[in-house]
């Protein structure tokens, strides 16, 4: 037993570390009815879950319970592939709560969005996770310098970067 709570132990003080590395505050203001809708992946940290996707898209749409609905779609190796999820919600603005895996759900928290609604930056509770999101395709390059300046800042690592392939 004083072995597993020393364990719990090591971990939370490493996610406590971990966490305080970045600065992962949502955007103050958030309107999620002109956030939902496609978005393009134009770049993303590598994680288990999307690795070898190309052409990722999200789509956001609001379900008749509040929830939203969460369809992410791409091409991996060669072959369509997509994953449905919910999301909620919560008291934070820019902040929803995500699950693509049963009652299990994760931050999803809006670090920028233009005032368009046509660019986001979007990270979690951990400096693991970090998404570059488009209306279109490809970003200009002024929405690029502006958002990679600003994952800067907030202390990513934008070279762990990949940038996505769209045809």
């Amino acid at each position: 037993m004083k072995k597993i709570l020393m364990l719990i132990y090591a971990v939370c003080i490493a996610l406590a570390c971990q966490a305080a590395t970045i600065d992962n505050t949502p955007v103050k203001t958030f309107d999620l009815k002109r956030f939902l809708g496609s978005w393009y992946e134009v770049a993303r940290y590598d994680h288990w879950f999307e690795r070898g996707m190309e052409q990722t898209k999200a789509t956001y749409k609001l379900r008749t319970d509040g929830k939203i609905e969460v369809l992410n779609t791409g091409i991996k190796n060669g072959k369509p592939k997509e994953s449905k999820g919910k999301a909620k919600t919560t008291d934070t603005a820019g902040l929803l709560r995500v699950s693509f895996f049963g009652p299990f759900y994760s931050d999803y928290r809006i670090l920028l969005v233009d005032k368009d609604y046509q660019y986001a930056l979007v990270g979690s509770s951990s400096d693991s996770y970090l998404w570059i999101l488009s209306r279109k395709p490809q970003l200009t390059k002024d929405a690029k310098e502006l958002f990679l300046k600003e994952a800067r800042r907030r202390g990513y690592d934008t070279s762990k970067l990949i940038w996505i392939k769209h045809n």
